[in-house]
């Protein structure tokens, strides 16, 4: 298929103010999608209703626009489009690929066998597998708090071959493929207790549905492009260009986070900080 025009995506989750980190993921993906005579979509991944907050999303706006980045309006933002996920979500449990969990994070902890996934985290023993169906039924009308986990091995199976269209350092490069390995996650929640979906498989509805063709994004989520080309195979979606660009780090070579409180753009601007100097510092 002949793409007019590349399209790339800036994805932020406004659940704290955007620090260098983002700052510099923003500019990778602007300066590349101008320089493939594309477009960079603004999209807010706020998901979670509980973390992420309007006045972080304002302040996002804000500090893109002082970056000297503008955007297609409107933006998408995935709090708006539950629907969406959960019609996609319906399409894996008709096919009889996703499973309801019931267990809690000390659950799993205390069952894990201990190996655990590319973030870190124990891979899920499989416990609530092996529920009958009924005794999924009846916790499930008891309305226990559930999670909905995707049944890697069959949806593996589902799916067959799985590639992943790649290119390095920058999205101009030739594109290479290498196998995509999901298994290493293990099954992995589509569907969270607290909302219709999950990270992965919002950002794998949106892309599809934005007709993102190109995604830059940081290393950090290199291995979980594994779990997006995998759903993308299952639920018949096009599958983009993935670039994953280096992480900004701090002075003690750790990823800046919001979580560790890492100083964010608004602090810089604080301290005087102009836009060039944010570009300079940043190679752009």
């Amino acid at each position: 298929m002949t793409v007019s025009q590349p399209i790339f995506r800036f994805a932020p989750s406004p659940n704290g103010y955007l620090h260098l980190g983002h700052a510099y993921s923003a500019l990778f993906t602007d300066h590349w999608a101008r320089a493939m005579g594309g477009v960079a979509l603004l999209r807010i991944e706020d998901i979670d209703t509980v973390r992420c907050r309007p006045e972080f999303v304002t302040a996002a706006i804000e500090d893109l626009a002082w970056l000297g980045l503008s955007y297609p309006q409107p933006v998408r933002r995935q709090s708006r489009h539950f629907a969406d996920y959960a019609a996609a979500a319906d399409i894996l449990r008709t096919k009889g690929l996703l499973y309801p969990c019931f267990c809690s994070r000390s659950d799993i902890r205390t069952a894990s066998d201990g190996r655990t996934d590319p973030d870190g985290a124990p891979i899920y023993p499989g416990t609530c597998k092996g529920l009958t169906g009924a005794e999924r039924s009846a916790r499930l009308a008891a309305r226990a708090p559930a999670q909905w986990r995707l049944d890697m091995a069959a949806a593996i199976e589902a799916a067959g071959g799985l590639g992943i269209a790649h290119a390095e350092p920058s999205p101009a490069d030739p594109v290479r493929m290498r196998e995509a390995d999901p298994g290493r996650w293990g099954d992995v929640v589509v569907v969270r207790k607290d909302t219709p979906t999950s990270y992965h498989l919002a950002v794998t509805v949106d892309d599809a549905v934005q007709g993102v063709t190109h995604v830059t994004r940081g290393m950090d989520l290199y291995w979980s492009t594994d779990i997006h080309v995998l759903l993308q195979a299952l639920l018949g979606l096009t599958s983009p260009v993935y670039c994953h660009h280096t992480l900004v780090r701090d002075p003690h070579d750790e990823k800046l986070a919001k979580s560790r409180g890492s100083q964010s753009l608004r602090d810089l601007r604080a301290l005087g900080w102009q836009p060039e100097d944010m570009r300079e510092r940043l190679g752009f």
